[in-house]
């Protein structure tokens, strides 16, 4: 079995215990994280939806990622992921989300964000706060996606389960 379908095979024991509805916002990895967890018979029950945005108007049309922001800070950006992992549970019935907004390469990449640079953004309905955290996968395109769903995948389960995310930023959102 695939490594993301054995991480992906946790979400049916997390909500036997926990009870948590998931939703995922994904850019860079194109709907990866949300195909691992409904690979699992039953996922209807602890996943609610995904959106799949990766151009910038889709951010903005599915997720209310305002403009502004991806004009200040770009796509690839610890604000964006936050309005869009806001965006994901505004649009769902989700108690947890996960967004994913990065470079998988091998173009796109900067100086300033080079090919690897992911942000991910996790969230409670009941915060008004993103965990954040932009990170450095090192690889081709899909070691970097592949990286990305684990990393995504692991958080929500860890949330879920009440546990703290080590070296993540908490980003208010005041207007979401």
């Amino acid at each position: 079995m695939e490594e993301l379908e054995l991480i992906a095979e946790q979400f049916a024991q997390d909500h036997a215990l926990n009870h948590n509805v998931f939703a995922t916002a994904e850019s860079c990895t194109g709907g990866l994280i949300s195909a691992a967890i409904t690979s699992i018979s039953g996922s209807s029950a602890w996943f609610d939806r995904g959106f799949v945005t990766y151009t910038n108007e889709a951010k903005q049309e599915l997720l209310q990622v305002p403009a502004h922001i991806l004009e200040q800070y770009g796509a690839v950006s610890n604000q964006t992921a936050s309005y869009m992992v806001s965006g994901a549970l505004n649009n769902s019935h989700a108690d947890f989300a996960v967004a994913v907004t990065g470079i998988a390469g091998p173009t796109g990449g900067s100086k300033e964000k080079p090919v690897g640079t992911v942000c991910i953004a996790f969230k409670h309905r009941s915060w008004n706060y993103a965990l954040v955290k932009c990170h450095h996968f090192a690889g081709n395109r899909s070691e970097v996606r592949a990286q990305t769903a684990k990393c995504a995948l692991h958080g929500l389960l860890l949330l879920s389960a009440q546990q703290e995310l080590k070296d993540y930023d908490s980003f208010v959102l005041n207007d979401c």
